[in-house]
């Protein structure tokens, strides 16, 4: 049955923008929704200011990430989990009118004598693979595993250099690593110009590095702080929460850590804590991070209440995002259209997206079920969709072939 479609308009109390916009070259835009009870495709016109709302897909299903393939612009990969079946993969060639299950989703080989059993409970993240590559993906999951796929994601092997790594017991923390919603493998990153060279992030268990497609991974954490009294020389104690490079310099990276905002400039390995620069009252600590498509100085954050038991609210009840346009140095507030009191959600790491639009267009998926949207670059925000279940990730891409 066709998913249903209705069209949405932005609210905004903002004048009408009198800056020439332009919308992302190429297809239509799509926003990607994944939420706790299932997933929603917004399909924007050149304005960015309709929206053509496709969904919801796996109603009642938990959806971890739903990403387009950046190489076709069609195809769909959705990392899905429901209590009674478990964790899977479905695919989509044609964005979203009909679905497949992955013939061998991501799994753990079952554990040698003597060794502990690992089972996937949930497919996390979701990363395109090289350009160069097409079929291409990689996956990470909970508990922290690594698995890549040639044909699109219908199969997936077990990136054994990482899964099967004499450390990989230490830099996890074994069965007790992770966050309270269980470890995770995330930001797995491909560089755009090198097929064989990867990062990726774990909660908990630091920053890694490969330069030989998975076969062989460095820590790289140095400069990361950890929670007071825990010793930063032991990689099951650093937390990232997002790690994202700059698209126009790839040797520039930018992370959102469980203790504070950071930035590496290769080839350098040590990281500097930029988000020392942000108000004092609001801090450094959040989940998500997005980076200027163009500009590699540019970055958004999303902080939210660190102090005392971790709230996991925006700070005072008041959200809004921070924009830094010199690489850290300095942060400015971005809350315009945001409410103004009394609003205690905040961003998960995967929920905050940009497009490549000029200006740029940022996108916020919220733990209230609200999507937020701004038209240039954060100045001003309209609320996009409301009543969503709780959302997990966001997801700005280019589509082709929409009807």
């Amino acid at each position: 049955m066709p998913p249903t479609a209705r069209t949405a308009r932005a609210r905004s109390t903002s004048s009408p923008a009198k800056p020439r916009r332009r919308p992302p070259a190429g297809g239509r835009l799509a926003l990607l929704v994944a939420t706790r009870k299932g997933a929603w495709i917004y399909l924007g016109d050149p304005s960015r200011r309709r929206w053509e709302v496709r969904g919801p897909h796996f109603l009642g299903q938990i959806i971890h990430h739903l990403v387009l393939d950046p190489r076709d612009r069609r195809t769909l990969l959705a990392a899905t989990r429901t209590g009674h079946l478990g964790p899977t993969l479905f695919r989509s060639t044609d964005l979203g009118r009909t679905w497949a299950e992955a013939k061998r989703p991501p799994a753990f080989p079952k554990a040698r004598e003597g060794e502990p059993a690992r089972v996937v409970d949930h497919t996390f993240w979701l990363t395109p693979g090289h350009a160069s590559e097409p079929g291409a993906w990689y996956a990470g999951t909970s508990p922290q595993g690594l698995f890549r796929s040639a044909d699109g994601g219908d199969t997936w092997e077990p990136v054994a250099g990482f899964n099967d790594h004499p450390r990989y017991a230490e830099w996890t923390g074994g069965a007790q690593g992770g966050t309270p919603n269980g470890p995770k493998l995330h930001s797995i990153l491909v560089d755009p110009r090198d097929p064989a060279h990867l990062y990726l992030g774990m909660s908990s268990g630091g920053v890694h590095e490969s330069l030989d497609r998975g076969e062989s991974w460095t820590p790289v954490v140095a400069g990361m702080e950890v929670v007071e009294g825990f010793d930063p020389a032991n990689l099951s104690f650093h937390d990232p929460h997002c790690v994202r490079y700059s698209p126009a310099r790839p040797d520039r990276l930018y992370q959102q850590n469980h203790c504070g905002i950071y930035r590496l400039d290769r080839p350098s390995t040590e990281w500097v804590r930029i988000g020392r620069n942000m108000p004092r009252r609001v801090g450094d600590i959040g989940f998500p991070l997005v980076v200027h498509p163009r500009d590699p100085d540019t970055a958004w954050v999303f902080p939210m209440d660190g102090t005392t038991v971790w709230p996991r609210t925006s700070p005072d009840g008041k959200p809004a995002a921070y924009v830094t346009r010199n690489a850290g140095r300095t942060w400015r507030r971005l809350d315009g259209g945001l409410p103004e009191r009394q609003a205690w959600w905040t961003v998960k790491r995967q929920a905050m997206a940009a497009d490549a639009g000029e200006p740029v267009g940022l996108y916020l998926g919220t733990t209230a079920g609200e999507v937020w949207a701004s038209r240039d670059e954060g100045g001003r925000w309209a609320c996009l969709a409301r009543h969503l279940p709780e959302i997990y990730a966001v997801e700005a891409a280019e589509a082709d072939g929409v009807r």
